[in-house]
C-alpha cells in the first residue's frame, strides 16, 4: 500500500485483517506511528481496529523492499489541484508509477489516487505495467474505515481480464458488507465515475444551499423547504444540509478536473455553474453576516467534517477571507492549531475567552459547546450533520 493517508491506511488495515500488507511512505513519521498501531489523523473507527484488531500490518520508508515480490500494490497518493494549469498534479503518482515499473512491473496494480481522465491507459504504456486498473474510492474523511469496509459498490477501471477479477474479489473478500455491487469497466469510464460522483455531490450541496439562499432572502423557513423536498423518495433526505459552501480536499479539486474534460463541442453549462454558485454562496453568507455590523466575527472551527481533523480547502476559512474583504474583524477558534495568527486572524485557543471575545459566532456546523452562546451563534445548519 503506497501512501499512509486516510485513503492508504484505511484500505491497509481492511485488507491487513485477512492478508499481509505493508504500507510504503516517505514520512517517517508516519511510518513510525503505522508500526506503534496509532492513526497518523483522526479516525475513531479507525483507531479502534489499531487497537484491538489482529492485523498483519507493518510499514516502511524503503521503496525497492516493499514492492519487491508484492502480488498487489496500491497506490493512494496525493493528486492536488495544479492552481496555474487547474489540472490534477500526477507528477507524484508518476513518480510511483516509475518505481513500481523498475522494480516490480509483474506486480497487478490499483491506483486509489483521482486522476485525469485517460492517466491510467498513458500511465500504463508509459512505466511499462501490464496489469495497472484505476479502482476509485468513495470514502469519507473521519469515516474512511467504516466506508472501506462497506462499500457502496467496487469499482475495476482497465482491460478486462483474471486481473480485474482479482482486484475485485480481494476487495469483496476484505468488507463486511455483503452483496456489493461489482462494475467492471475501462480505465476510462472509471476515471469518469470517480470524478462524476464528486461533482453530483458538489452540485447536490450547491442546490441545497440556493434553496437556503431563497428562504433566507425572502424569509421562509428553510427546514421546511427541505425537509417538503426530501419527503420526495426520486430526491431524498441526504446530503442537504445547508453549510457556507462546499469546501475540503476532494470535492472543489475534482469538479475542477471534470469542466476540462469535456469538449468544447460538448454542452456542460450545469457542471460549469457549480463552482460558480459555490462561490456566490459563500459571497452572500458573507454579506449577510457583515450586515449586522458585528464588532468581532468568531469563526468557530474550520475544519470540514465531523471526526476529521483537516482543514484543507475549508468552506470556513473562504468565509473568513470574504468577511475580511468587507472590512470585518475575524477571530478563529481552532483548537487543532496552536495560538498565533492565520489569513490574519488571531488563533483563539481557549474556548471562554473566544467566546467572551467576539459578538457574533460563525458556526459552518453547531456544536454543543456553544449551547450557552446559543443567541449569537450564525449557523446555517438545519440537521446537525454534514
Amino acid at each position: 500500500m503506497v501512501g499512509a493517508g486516510y485513503v492508504g491506511l484505511s484500505n491497509a488495515v481492511m485488507l491487513a485483517r485477512h492478508h499481509e500488507v505493508v504500507v510504503l511512505d516517505t514520512d517517517a513519521a508516519r511510518v513510525t506511528a503505522v508500526n506503534a498501531r496509532v492513526s497518523p489523523f483522526a479516525d475513531a473507527h479507525l483507531q479502534a481496529c489499531l487497537d484491538t484488531a489482529p492485523l498483519n500490518l507493518c510499514a516502511s520508508g524503503d521503496a525497492e523492499w516493499v514492492l519487491q515480490g508484492a502480488a498487489y500494490v496500491f497506490v493512494a497518493v496525493p493528486t492536488n489541484l495544479n492552481s496555474a494549469t487547474g489540472q490534477l498534479d500526477t507528477s507524484g503518482l508518476d513518480d510511483v508509477l516509475a518505481r513500481i515499473g523498475a522494480v516490480n512491473a509483474d506486480a497487478i496494480v490499483a491506483i486509489r489516487s483521482t486522476v485525469p481522465m485517460g492517466f491510467t491507459a498513458s500511465a500504463a504504456v508509459r512505466h511499462g505495467i501490464a496489469r495497472l486498473y484505476f479502482v476509485p474510492e468513495f470514502l469519507r474523511e473521519g469515516q474512511a474505515l467504516h466506508d472501506s469496509l462497506h462499500p457502496s459498490r467496487v469499482v475495476v477501471g482497465g482491460a478486462a481480464g483474471a486481473g480485474a477479477q482479482a482486484l475485485a474479489q480481494l476487495l469483496l473478500q476484505a468488507a463486511q458488507a455483503r452483496d456489493v455491487p461489482v462494475l467492471l469497466m475501462g480505465a476510462q469510464e472509471a476515471e469518469a465515475v470517480k470524478l462524476l460522483s464528486n461533482t453530483y455531490l458538489a452540485m447536490r450541496v450547491a442546490f441545497f444551499n440556493e434553496v437556503d439562499n431563497l428562504a433566507w432572502s425572502r424569509h421562509l423557513d428553510a427546514r421546511m423547504l427541505i425537509e417538503g423536498l426530501g419527503l420526495d423518495p426520486r430526491i431524498g433526505s441526504h446530503y442537504n444540509n445547508p453549510s457556507f459552501g462546499f469546501g475540503g480536499y476532494c470535492l472543489p479539486k475534482d469538479v475542477q478536473q471534470i469542466q476540462s474534460e469535456w469538449p468544447t463541442s460538448a454542452p456542460h453549462a450545469l457542471v460549469d455553474a457549480i463552482a460558480r454558485s459555490n462561490d456566490e454562496r459563500v459571497q452572500y453568507m458573507a454579506q449577510a453576516i457583515a450586515a449586522q455590523s458585528p464588532h468581532c466575527v468568531g469563526v468557530y472551527r474550520l475544519v470540514m467534517k465531523a471526526g476529521s481533523d483537516n482543514w484543507r480547502g475549508s468552506s470556513s476559512l473562504v468565509l473568513v477571507r470574504r468577511l475580511q474583504n468587507l472590512g470585518v474583524r475575524v477571530i478563529i477558534h481552532e483548537p487543532l492549531m496552536a495560538q498565533g495568527d492565520l489569513e490574519g486572524c488571531t488563533l483563539v485557543p481557549s474556548l471562554h475567552r473566544f467566546k467572551a471575545e467576539c459578538d457574533l459566532i460563525v458556526a459552518n456546523r453547531r456544536d454543543a459547546g456553544l449551547l450557552d452562546v446559543a443567541s449569537k451563534v450564525f449557523s446555517r445548519d438545519l440537521f446537525g450533520g454534514d
